[in-house]
């Protein structure tokens, strides 16, 4: 199975977001195609790399092509992909195609459009936990296979922010019914 290589991963997070739109991610062989993503740099006051490296962030700081992976509200895990140093992609939501069944008894539903839907929807259906902090995203348990389609990217401010909320980094397959909110119309 083709695969994304870490070199994919070695540009600024604004230029690898859209890149993976399309691309199917499977984590010990469940998940489906990225649907959306954000962008996160060092220079942003909004990345968790604004102030440096730190014991949470370490893996932010570490080789392109590796997991971040971090808790927010205490409760759910986010899964990102690193890029440059300080870089890193969020990836919002999965069309699930993959182990929906899995997805589902995890999820504690079977509306596939609510299995990934969301950054924290997304880590439980596919199970991602601290575990994946740092780790290879081209392991054994983790695949990206490349899409040979033509894609069409919806772009939009990103999701959730106190600081930096104008920044147009979020980006989305358009049309998709599975992103975890639509895009403002133009």
């Amino acid at each position: 199975m083709p695969t994304l290589e870490p070199s994919f991963f070695m540009r600024p997070a604004v230029v690898v977001a859209p890149a993976l739109l399309g691309v199917t991610l499977l984590i010990n062989g469940v998940g489906g195609i990225i649907v959306e993503t954000e962008a996160y740099a060092p220079n942003d006051p909004a990345s968790h790399s604004f102030r440096g490296p730190t014991p949470r962030n370490q893996a932010m700081f570490g080789p392109p092509g590796h997991a971040y992976v971090y808790r927010i509200y205490g409760m759910h895990w986010c899964l990102n992909f690193v890029c440059d140093s300080g870089h890193a992609v969020l990836i919002r939501a999965l069309q699930p195609t993959t182990g929906i069944e899995i997805m589902a008894e995890r999820r504690g539903t079977i509306v596939t459009k609510q299995l990934c839907s969301g950054p924290g929807k997304l880590a439980q259906a596919l199970g991602v936990t601290k575990a994946l902090d740092g780790a290879p995203l081209c392991a054994p348990n983790a695949h990206l296979v490349p899409t040979d389609e033509p894609i069409s990217a919806s772009t939009g401010p990103r999701i959730g922010l106190s600081k930096a909320i104008e920044v147009p980094w979020r980006f989305g397959l358009m049309g998709s019914p599975f992103l975890s909110r639509p895009f403002p119309k133009s």
